[in-house]
Formats: C-alpha cells, sequence, structure tokens
C-alpha cells in the first residue's frame, strides 16, 4: 500500500493520549493545586479516542458519569458516618447496575471507580467534591482539544487498506484451487478450500466496520480542513458490494467442489481435461483479483475498472469450456461442470461485468 498502515495512527493516538494526560496533570496540580490531580489526567487519557465525535460523546457520557459516581459516593459517606464499608455497600451495587447499561459503553465503570477513589481516599466533603468535578472538566476540554485539533484522526484509508486485504484473498484462494485442480485433489483439499472461503466473511465484515468507522471519523471533525494534504476520497460503497459477491460465489465454489469429492451427493467428478482447464480459468480469476487489488493499493479511481487482459482470457477460457460441455452426452457430468460454471460466470459479472455481458 502507498499510504501508512493502522501502526502509525495507533501510534500518534498513544502519544496525543500520553501528552493529553500530562498536559491535565500539570494544570491540575499547579492551576488549582489539586491535592490529588488524579482524575484530570485519567479523563484526559481516555477521551482522546479513535474519533472526534466518538471523543465528544464519551467526554458529555464520563462528565455525567464521574458526576453522579462523586456525589452519590459523598451522600453514601455522610450517610453512613464516614465509614468505607457501608458507603461501598450503599454506593457500588447501584452504580454497577448503572455501569451495565449498553448505551453507556465503555464509560459506565467510571461511576463505580469514581466511587471508590473518594470512598478510599475519604474526599466527599463538597469542596473535594468540587475538586474531583473541576479536575474531570479540565481532563475532558484538554483530552477533547488534543484530539481535535493535534493531527485529529481521519480513518479514511481503513476501507481502502481492507478492500485490499480482501482482494488479495480471494486471489489467494483462487490461486489455490487452481494449483490443487491441476494434480491429485481430494476431500482433504476441497475441504480446506471451502474452510478458507468461509474466512472470507470476515474480511467482508472488517470492510463493513472499517465503512462506519471512516464515515464516524468525519463528524465533527476539522481535519478535512487543518490537514489539506491527506488525501480523503474512500473507494465507492459499490466496491464492498462487488467483493461480498465476490466471497459469496467462492463459497458456492468451493462448497460444490466438497461435494464433489466427498461424492455426497450422486455427483460424478467432471473428466480430467475439464478439471485442468477449469483451473486455467480459476487462475485467470485470481490474477483478476490481484490486479484489482494492486489499483485499489494505487488508488487508482473510487471504482477500478477489471485489468482488461485477465479479464477477456477468463472470458475466452469460459466460452472454450461451455462450448466444450455441449458436447457432453453423460447427464451427470453435465450437471456437475455446469454448476461448476455457473459460478465462474457469476465471478466474471461480478469482476469483469463489462466482458461476462459477451459470454
Amino acid at each position: 500500500m502507498h499510504h501508512s498502515g493502522p501502526e502509525r495512527a495507533t501510534a500518534v493516538q498513544a502519544l496525543k493520549a500520553a501528552g493529553a494526560a500530562m498536559a491535565a496533570w500539570a494544570l491540575a496540580a499547579f492551576w488549582i493545586e489539586s491535592p490529588m490531580a488524579l482524575m484530570a489526567p485519567w479523563t484526559a487519557l481516555v477521551l482522546v479516542d479513535t474519533t472526534v465525535y466518538r471523543s465528544l460523546r464519551a467526554g458529555a457520557q464520563q462528565l455525567a458519569i464521574i458526576s453522579a459516581g462523586a456525589v452519590w459516593a459523598s451522600a453514601a459517606m455522610y450517610l453512613s458516618g464516614g465509614s468505607t464499608l457501608p458507603a461501598m455497600a450503599v454506593s457500588l451495587p447501584p452504580l454497577m447496575l448503572i455501569a451495565g447499561y449498553s448505551r453507556l459503553g465503555a464509560q459506565g465503570v467510571y461511576g463505580a471507580t469514581t466511587a471508590l477513589l473518594v470512598i478510599a481516599y475519604g474526599s466527599y466533603e463538597p469542596g473535594q467534591i468540587g475538586h474531583r468535578l473541576l479536575e474531570t472538566l479540565i481532563g475532558a476540554i484538554i483530552g477533547l482539544s488534543v484530539n481535535a485539533f493535534v493531527l485529529p484522526p481521519l480513518r479514511l484509508d481503513d476501507v481502502r487498506a481492507n478492500l485490499h486485504s480482501l482482494a488479495l484473498e480471494c486471489a489467494d484462494l483462487l490461486h489455490a484451487v487452481a494449483a490443487g485442480l491441476r494434480g491429485p485433489w481430494d476431500a482433504a483439499d476441497t475441504d480446506a478450500w471451502e474452510d478458507r472461503a468461509g474466512r472470507l466473511h470476515s474480511g467482508v465484515r472488517a470492510v463493513a466496520r472499517a465503512r462506519w468507522r471512516s464515515a464516524e471519523s468525519t463528524r465533527l471533525n476539522p481535519g478535512r480542513r487543518l490537514r489539506r494534504g491527506h488525501r480523503t476520497c474512500c473507494p465507492s460503497p459499490d466496491l464492498d458490494r462487488r467483493w461480498q459477491d465476490t466471497v459469496h460465489h467462492l463459497a458456492a465454489l468451493t462448497r460444490t467442489l466438497s461435494g464433489i469429492a466427498a461424492r455426497s451427493q450422486p455427483l460424478s467428478a467432471p473428466p480430467g481435461r475439464f478439471a485442468s482447464d477449469y483451473a486455467d480459468l480459476a487462475d485467470s480469476l485470481s490474477h483478476l483479483c490481484a490486479e484489482q487489488a494492486e489499483r485499489l493499493a494505487r488508488s487508482e479511481g473510487h471504482h477500478p475498472e477489471a485489468p482488461r487482459r485477465h479479464a477477456a482470457e477468463a472470458s475466452a477460457l469460459y466460452r472454450k469450456m461451455l462450448g466444450g460441455l455441449r458436447g457432453q452426452a453423460d447427464t451427470a457430468t453435465i450437471a456437475v461442470s455446469g454448476g461448476l460454471l455457473v459460478e465462474i460466470r457469476q465471478l466474471l459479472l461480478v469482476l469483469a461485468p463489462e466482458e461476462a455481458e459477451d459470454v
């Protein structure tokens, strides 16, 4: 790929979080002279999130839940006369129930942890609670500011990277099928191909998650204006469907081959020449997937067209095999070979629609 990978983004976010925490601690410790200065760096640290929108949402949630935890713990300490265990018994169960509320996500537990800090340190006087809340506000402001204005995270390369990876995995699977069909193949081989095809669905889900993260990363994010040099074009959503359909047809193809090898149905294996030609056809489609993956890596447009040479080669091989199939007399062989060719045609329609229209 010709752009930085996720490792660089992760390192940048880690350094930003560390810097925000140190700045928040220094401000709380020296400006408001907080005796502990713990809440400020803690809040700043967790609010340097993967997107600006998520930081803003988490900041609002955290301020609310920490305030609730601090006030609740203070009330519990007053009710228990400053006794630690009774105060925990009063405050922690309801706060942990609140922490389980799904809409709060990871922020929910901060109410209970804040209550623990307040109770453990015995800092439950109104002035001390005010310090905790002020520290939290300082940490939230610094964490949000750092995340929004210091290299604000834009996840626009994630979709392209995941599509590129999925296309290469499809190419590798087709190449493995082609290599296997050129020699003796059995149920163990086809089971391995079917398993690999099934695992491709995780790549499809990864693309969907990346598409969602990419859209979220642009919400309320000044990065488009502050980082004008950043490449902000994202692959077309049509490509997601293209590779999803490719995975679907690869799964069907490997399932048919697995059925032939296992003899799980009254299927007749195709003749040896058919398997050899089918291997060449799978190899052409493998090259087609690999070249489309390379075009994605080079960021050539929003919807890279199919490479003409391998698309034409695959179409010609398909027409040749289809013509040979028409001369077969064995009905069972025609059924099996035709089923395999149907999936090839479906793959051609997805990967090279301009060529498949003629076959």
